[in-house]
């Protein structure tokens, strides 16, 4: 190959196309400096393989060649997902105060919502799919006008970060749960505040509605789970978790089961109550992390649980695990089910959202926005179905999972990569 010279001073220089098993490579210096020698218009694939020499190995070294870009979902961790009753928009919210709309199917990115200040720690749409609403840590809670996006109102009932909101099933009641303990009702779609409910003594971290709409739980930091009457807010009575951090709750479609999970130093366990009594039917064992999400699918024939970086699939109503679904390599914050039982959402602090198939579990995809991006040095992990680009080529990798420092890419068209990129970077 022929670099052409930048000045007419300056000499060409011509790189020799080595063979690594039976392909033709260069490493990734060399193909940049000669990029623009080589035809628009035609993608090809690239697989990995192993550089032929010691000498091609060190300088790979010495150079920093190993690394790649990846692309995630968001430029930080993903704390909140939802989909849209009809399955054709995802949410997302982040760390980085943004709660992207992405298409679905495609997976495409429809736009970004950025009027928050700080994180979106509970988005939802509503029952119609006319409205997002998000409660964010900068104390307000955000009601977005759909399918535009536009931001119809902002909501603030005290200084306190908002952790969770749930909407009634008929759209005209909107519950928050805040960090000073009290929980606030607002009627959809005006905003208007109706009733604040006040009990417990430290942070609400999570708030459900029945599917009739007639039962409010709350689950704090006092270690209390508490069932409210809907829609007036009238106390019916406290359910104990044994002092326990309660990290979230979630009601049964049918609404004959409450299942709350638990984040404390020492206790980090998945509790299964009979409703309307608030009896304790089952403890199932969980993670060294709190519990963030639980959501039922909608035929009540299973649910999703947090267990650290990974899903479990539980059976209902016995709570036994169906199957637990890897491929995050940071802890999971959210979890979110289709309306019609057969797509999963996964949001975690590795910065991506991941789709599965359910009830079977298997891994669809993850969302990717090529504006955060990330460059990965040598010997760190590479997440499944990461999005890789070179010299401003993108394309999904599925070579090695970890870059090794020993192995260069070669030009093959029959590679399943489905475009040209180099690995290491």
């Amino acid at each position: 190959m022929r670099k052409h010279p930048k000045t007419s001073t300056e000499k060409p220089e011509i790189y020799s196309v080595n063979q690594a098993r039976q392909r033709d490579g260069v490493s990734r210096r060399e193909f940049a400096a000669v990029s623009s020698a080589i035809a628009a218009g035609s993608l090809v694939g690239a697989s990995c393989s192993e550089p032929n020499s010691p000498k091609n190995e060190k300088r790979m070294e010495q150079e920093n060649d190993c690394q790649r870009i990846v692309q995630y979902t968001h430029s930080d961790g993903v704390i909140s997902t939802a989909i849209s009753p009809d399955g054709t928009l995802i949410a997302s919210g982040s760390y980085d105060a943004k709660i992207k709309l992405w298409r679905w199917p495609g997976g495409g990115l429809e736009r970004i919502l950025s009027e928050h200040e700080n994180t979106p720690l509970s988005i939802l749409f509503s029952p119609d799919g006319t409205l997002l609403v998000s409660g964010s840590h900068d104390s307000t809670i955000k009601i977005w006008g759909l399918p535009g996006g536009q931001l119809l109102k902002t909501l603030t009932a005290n200084s306190y970060l908002v952790n969770s909101v749930a909407i009634s099933p008929d759209g005209t009641l909107l519950a928050s749960g805040s960090d000073n303990g009290e929980i606030n009702l607002w009627r959809l779609p005006d905003g208007e505040l109706l009733n604040t409910l006040r009990g417990h003594s430290k942070a609400v971290d999570s708030v459900a509605i029945s599917s009739d709409g007639a039962l409010l739980a709350s689950g704090s930091k006092d270690g209390y789970i508490k069932l409210w009457r809907l829609p007036e807010g009238g106390f019916i009575k406290n359910i104990a978790e044994d002092s326990c951090h309660v990290s979230c709750v979630a009601i049964s479609p049918d609404g004959k089961l409450l299942i709350s999970g638990c984040g404390d130093a020492d206790i980090n366990d998945i509790k299964m109550w009979r409703l309307p009594e608030g009896e304790l039917l089952k403890t199932l064992p969980g993670f060294n992390t709190d519990v963030f999400s639980i959501v039922f699918s909608p035929d009540n024939s299973l649910f999703a649980s947090v267990y650290g970086d990974t899903v479990n699939l539980r059976r209902l109503p016995d709570g036994e695990l169906i199957k637990s679904l890897t491929g995050h390599w940071g802890f999971v914050r959210s979890l979110a089910i289709s309306q019609d039982g057969t797509l999963l959402v996964s949001g975690s602090v590795d910065k991506t959202v991941r789709l599965w198939s359910i009830p079977d579990g298997t891994p669809i995809g993850s969302l990717m926005d090529p504006a955060c991006e990330e460059t990965l040095n040598c010997y760190n992990p590479n997440y499944p179905d990461a999005s890789c680009r070179c010299n401003t080529v993108s394309t999904t990798c599925t070579c090695d999972k970890v870059c090794t420092c020993d192995q260069i890419c070669t030009s093959d068209s029959s590679s399943s990569c489905g475009g040209t990129y180099w690995y290491p970077n």
